[in-house]
């Protein structure tokens, strides 16, 4: 199940549920699998679970030490497990770090962000312009999820190339691009490290948590890529969990005219032949004998 087919089913889940009110009550997905949810204080990094009974309920339990922010994700994550019917794979791992995740892990956190920030609702909030602390932190609010949701969620949805990037010590562990830029073949590496020169690299090297903007130049991200185009980088650093994360954009009229195959892969221009010119090459001054 790739990241389209979780997206695909999640919708179609949304579709059959009054999300009205569901930035404020997450009942009514609650409801319509028949789960119930419980609050208690757990361990630390555990953030719930779910027991099915023998008559089919589903008792969802969740971290009361933690945000309601992180509650709120936690509940749609685990319903994600319940109608996607995936086996949960916690494995010890953080369920804010992509490290060693399973792969039911990540379609589950696709599924989660889907429920919380529903994306017709999104659409028709989110404010036409470019992208800001002001703004991200606003959607955030809204929705009621956390800074990272909300800036991977502009960045999937938004109409400029856009790319919302999330590290985890010193490493690239994911990145969500924009249609415009997975169109143009844009790609950052997973597992790679921070790229000197990035506003990321700077602010984690300080050590302390922060946020800052700047102008860089778009080849520090991408691979293989044209020089001389630069873009923002919004980017936010957490000391506590060596987490990091950058959204990047830029005007569509600064990107790279760039040719893809049908895997969306860019085709590097290896020489071929020599444009034609009209003009024919031969006769020469030599001819052979």
């Amino acid at each position: 199940m790739d990241e389209v087919d979780v997206r695909q089913k999640a919708r179609a889940f949304i579709a059959k549920v009054d999300v009205s009110n569901i930035r404020e009550d997450l009942s009514p997905y609650v409801i319509a699998v028949n789960a119930k949810v419980k609050k208690e204080q757990l361990g630390e990094g555990e953030s719930g679970y779910t027991i099915t009974k023998p008559n089919g309920k589903h008792i969802i339990t969740v971290n009361s030490q933690e945000t309601d922010e992180r509650q709120r994700f936690t509940i749609c994550h685990e319903l994600a497990h319940i109608v996607l019917d995936l086996a949960s794979s916690h494995e010890e791992v953080p369920s804010w770090s992509y490290a060693k995740r399973h792969p039911n892990e990540i379609a589950c956190d696709t599924f989660a962000a889907e429920l919380l920030m529903p994306y017709q609702q999104w659409q028709s909030i989110v404010p036409n312009e470019e992208p800001s602390l002001k703004l991200i932190q606003h959607m955030a609010d809204l929705f009621g999820t956390s800074f990272p949701a909300a800036a991977s969620r502009f960045a999937c949805l938004s109409d400029i190339p856009c790319a919302m990037v999330t590290m985890e010590r010193g490493a690239v562990r994911y990145a969500a691009r924009s249609t415009a830029l997975r169109q143009a073949g844009a790609w950052i590496s997973p597992r790679s490290t921070i790229p000197v020169g990035s506003v990321a690299h700077r602010i984690r090297s300080s050590g302390n948590s922060s946020t800052e903007t700047d102008e860089v130049s778009q080849d520090i991200w991408f691979d293989n890529w044209e020089k001389g185009l630069d873009l923002q980088e919004l980017s936010r650093h957490y000391a506590r969990t060596d987490t990091t994360i950058s959204l990047l954009w830029f005007d569509s009229e600064d990107l790279p005219e760039v040719e893809v195959n049908r895997f969306g892969t860019r085709i590097e221009d290896d020489g071929g032949l020599t444009e034609l010119t009209g003009e024919l090459p031969w006769p020469g001054r030599s001819r052979r004998r």
